[in-house]
């Protein structure tokens, strides 16, 4: 019964070592390297991953970057780009918690009911501003389509 005994206090005393190991590999896991294991292990492996994901991030940024001025969801791009790059690198890790962080608060502040109002109150006086704007300028030159503009 005691080599039972020992044998299970050996069994926890190892599933305990896990388990720190666990929180520590849990640690790691929010800022690091979320490279497979088998890729971690080995340092020329790893720096290939490392500049594989360097490299396929920089390209979904760049595209982002193309799309800012073009059609297309510039900035939702480039935030992909930024979480593959969240994958591998603890400074891309970094910024995308900051941006998420931002990105909350802006939501919270834009849903307060005082801030509501304000840019409602904002945009009404800008679309009266706007019409007023072009009532004066149809008054005054008129309405005159581009195909029958007289040379």
């Amino acid at each position: 019964m005691n080599a039972e005994s020992d044998e299970r206090s050996e069994v926890a005393a190892a599933v305990a070592s896990d388990s720190a190991a666990g929180d520590e590999i849990t640690a790691e896991r929010e800022l690091g390297s979320r490279a497979p294991g088998f890729i971690r292990a080995s340092r020329v492996l790893h720096l290939s991953w490392q500049v594989g994901i360097f490299l396929v991030g920089l390209a979904v940024v760049g595209a982002g970057i193309v799309m800012l001025p073009l059609p297309g969801p510039g900035w939702l791009v480039i935030f992909g780009g930024m979480a593959i790059w969240a994958t591998e690198f603890v400074w891309a890790q970094l910024v995308l918690r900051w941006t998420r962080r931002k990105v909350t608060e802006a939501a919270q502040r834009a849903l307060d009911p005082e801030v509501r109002r304000r840019n409602i109150a904002l945009t009404a006086v800008g679309l009266v501003i706007i019409a007023v704007l072009v009532g004066v300028y149809v008054w005054k030159f008129g309405i005159v389509m581009p195909w029958k503009i007289e040379q």
